[in-house]
């Protein structure tokens, strides 16, 4: 498990645990993990990225609205996470402190 610091875009702390991800097809992120450096490092690793492109985005990106719909599935996984309010509000700042309450 990786923690990166508070104001590190998503986008960046996705690209330092592209060496550890396990065998994989298809990526599906949201639209905080739309840059083109990931999406190429996705491709080299043979692994589909499935992003929406941001709003300010010049060229749309092709991505598949019907598997992006499955991402519903990890998004209430860490709703019920959330439920436990030490994790959800991060009271545990140190990053060793943190990791010891998982």
């Amino acid at each position: 498990m990786l923690l990166t610091e508070g104001e590190v875009s998503d986008y960046r702390g996705a690209a330092t645990v592209l060496p550890a991800l396990p065998e994989a097809t298809v990526l599906i992120a949201d639209k905080g993990y739309d840059s083109d450096p990931l999406r190429e490092a996705l491709i080299a690793l043979k692994i589909e990225p499935c992003i929406p492109g941001r709003k300010n985005r010049k060229a749309p990106v092709p991505y598949d609205p019907a598997l992006y719909k499955q991402r519903n599935r990890i998004e209430r996984m860490f709703g019920r996470l959330k439920d436990w309010r030490r994790i959800a509000m991060r009271y545990d700042r140190c990053a060793h402190a943190f990791m010891s309450a998982i």
